[in-house]
């Protein structure tokens, strides 16, 4: 097994009375692009401030390139490229200014590439950054984010700002741009699709706790939709590991873990059904926010479904 870059082992994290993470455990290998999902709220951000040195955990262990961010917190920035949507920067500067401010701090800032960052992105070196628009600060933060050649990225909802389309191409043109160059990427959001097609990992988080991570083949595998009828799901709902499920027209649409015995018990029983594959949007919300209790003791009606 490969030694990880980024390890979170029993990690929690408590706020006066509320835990924030509870027993977290996780694992980025050299070169991999680790999707970190979940809604607001569930921990991530939490999650990434130890990762910087930003925060201690209560208990348990946090490394990044074997260097605990809570004992060496500048050594971990060092080699580390940090990119959020709501990044602070200097408005009064202009974006030179800024780039010529922030070199300094990185022994292995190279100069040669921040010039040609900046070209490629087509920032404005004499504008002061208050008056860039969201792209043009986005592009920024990433420029100061990879110059000085980090090891590691860590992405946390960069581009939420942008419209749905320059959002979708910025993640993936990202994220592909770095995995070409070798980077370990942990890239933290509430919405995944513009990532899918490049994600190596797959980790889902709800109320501080992972609650499934696989490769996102693994996770369509794993988990898909079944369509059949009422009468049907009567017969087998109580065998089946049920994430989601509504009433639609008089069929019932299931969301189903362990997609592949479900579909072998319904050949068995001879139950009509149809089976649809699921985006990784769709498996996230089926886990963190679908019907659970779901009664099939009612046989001549629809199931009753409540949210738990």
């Amino acid at each position: 097994m490969l030694d990880p870059v980024i390890e979170i082992r029993d990690i929690c994290k408590h706020y006066r009375d509320k835990q924030v993470l509870s027993d977290l455990t996780f694992s980025v290998t050299r070169g991999q692009t680790f999707a970190f999902l979940g809604r607001n709220g569930a921990g991530k951000t939490t999650t990434i401030q130890m990762l910087l040195g930003l925060l201690k955990p209560d208990s348990g262990l946090v490394k990044v390139l074997g260097t605990d961010p809570a004992v060496d917190p500048l050594t971990v920035r060092r080699t580390v490229g940090y990119l959020a949507e709501d990044q602070t920067m200097f408005g009064w500067m202009t974006v030179d200014q800024l780039i010529r401010f922030i070199a300094p701090f990185y022994p292995t800032w190279d100069h040669v590439l921040a010039a040609s960052y900046a070209k490629q992105f087509e920032l404005p070196l004499r504008t002061k950054v208050r008056h860039l628009s969201k792209g043009q600060n986005v592009r920024l933060g990433l420029l100061l984010a990879l110059t000085h050649r980090p090891e590691v990225v860590i992405l946390d909802d960069p581009a939420l700002g942008l419209d749905p389309i320059m959002r979708r191409d910025f993640n993936r043109d990202l994220v592909t741009h770095l995995q070409a160059e070798g980077r370990t990427v942990l890239y933290s959001s509430h919405l995944l699709y513009e990532v899918e097609p490049v994600a190596d990992m797959v980790a889902i988080l709800h109320e501080g706790r992972i609650i499934r991570q696989g490769t996102p083949e693994e996770l369509r595998t794993q988990i898909r939709r079944l369509v059949m009828s009422t009468e049907n799901v009567a017969r087998v709902g109580s065998r089946l590991e049920i994430l989601d499920g509504r009433v639609v027209a008089g069929e019932v649409i299931l969301t189903v873990d362990h997609a592949e015995a479900a579909i072998a018990l319904l050949h068995r029983e001879e139950i009509g059904h149809r089976a649809v594959s699921l985006n990784l949007d769709e498996i996230f919300e089926a886990f963190v926010a679908g019907c659970r209790n779901i009664r099939f003791d009612l046989p001549e009606s629809e199931p009753v479904l409540q949210k738990t």
